[in-house]
């Protein structure tokens, strides 16, 4: 490990573009929950009081991990790993994982719920950055150093499709293979890679009937307008006449029962309808400065492992708002996963901001 010279000051401005993004997705929570909020449970600001819960524990949790020094995650990371790895095999156990949407994702805690495919995310990362490290020198060569952490990411990714869970799987993967490209693995390898992933992928569409749907009615919303198309549909009806300026904060049309998860998944054709193109350009723009803020910690980070815990926690984060952005308006199938800071969420949430924590935990450090 290269000298390090602690600063002893974190990136403030990386804090207020987290903070502001938060507070946007809170109020936003808000406005396209409430009417489903008041129908299901008779309180409009149910969804709101829980968001507060999560953002107020995931806020705390975020600062109180941005205390621990970044290289201490490298001595627990394979205990944090294991611990999360159990969760992940736990959630596929009939009676302890919960079923939602056709998908055993879930494992339910009193009245709230963790999802351990949101934690393996986090603990994968750490873990597959120690191992790069320590394997620095052989990260060039094919059998020892790109075919160990290929089988680690192919491993978990099998695990998380068995709930199934194709959108989640799609983020861990990507991250993953991004992370182990930034560590220096060799591209050829990865253009090996990709005639078999293609396959593999092929495989994934045509092994779940649903799918299919999806990619069918993504090329084609308007063959089955009130099936597999609906959800597209009606986030681009969101969308539309949202127009510049918006139709105004509370005012979308498509939360009263027409848009599936406007909470949740969709919540950025809530965005869009409610406060215009002016509005989900300042949403985008402030994800633009989340990443700028996360690469420049992870350019200027001391050593090859906060360097490898930052890009993986930035790409995590970016692919994310990738997906899910170009789902809600349209680019890609409906694939299912939420929006970073600003979908309704608990242990998504939580994780999001315990992850960020790290990521201020090494802008403190520098070279």
């Amino acid at each position: 490990m290269q000298s390090i010279v602690k600063d002893h000051k974190p990136d403030y401005l990386l804090i207020a573009i987290i903070l502001v993004i938060l507070a946007i997705g809170t109020l936003m929570v808000y406005s396209a929950s409430s009417v489903w909020a008041l129908y299901k449970f008779d309180d409009s600001l149910y969804f709101l009081k829980r968001q507060l819960l999560f953002a107020g524990v995931g806020v705390f949790a975020m600062f109180m991990v941005s205390k621990i020094p970044y290289f201490q995650w490298i001595k627990y990371r394979k205990w944090i790993f294991i611990l999360c790895f159990l969760l992940l095999i736990a959630v596929l156990i009939p009676g302890v994982g919960m079923v939602r949407g056709g998908a055993r994702s879930w494992i339910g805690v009193g009245a709230f719920s963790i999802q351990p495919a949101e934690f393996i995310k986090l603990a994968s990362i750490m873990f597959l950055s120690g191992f790069l490290v320590n394997h620095q020198d052989k990260i060039t060569e094919f059998k020892k150093g790109f075919l160990p952490p290929l089988f680690f990411t192919l491993l978990i990714f099998l695990f998380i499709m068995l709930q199934p869970d194709l959108g989640t799987g799609m983020v861990f993967l990507l991250t993953c293979f991004l992370l182990i490209f930034v560590a220096g693995a060799k591209i050829i390898h990865f253009l090996f890679l990709a005639g078999f992933g293609f396959i593999g992928f092929l495989l994934l569409i045509i092994s779940a009937p649903y799918r299919m749907n999806r990619i069918t009615a993504f090329l084609d919303p308007w063959q089955d307008p009130l099936g597999t198309g609906f959800q597209i549909i009606q986030s681009l009806y969101a969308i539309g006449p949202g127009g510049l300026f918006g139709v105004g904060f509370g005012n979308s049309l498509q939360k009263y029962f027409y848009l599936p998860e406007p909470h949740n998944d969709f919540i950025f054709a809530i965005i869009a309808e409610e406060l215009g193109f002016i509005g989900a350009g300042f949403v985008i723009l402030l994800f633009f400065l989340f990443i700028w803020r996360g690469i420049l910690t992870a350019v200027y980070a001391p050593d090859l492992f906060a360097r490898l815990l930052a890009i993986g926690i930035v790409s995590m984060i970016m692919i994310q708002v990738m997906i899910n952005i170009s789902v809600v308006i349209g680019l890609i199938p409906v694939t299912g996963i939420t929006l970073p800071f600003l979908s309704y969420g608990g242990s998504s949430l939580t994780l999001t901001l315990c992850s960020v924590g790290i990521l201020i935990n090494i802008s403190k450090y520098k070279q």
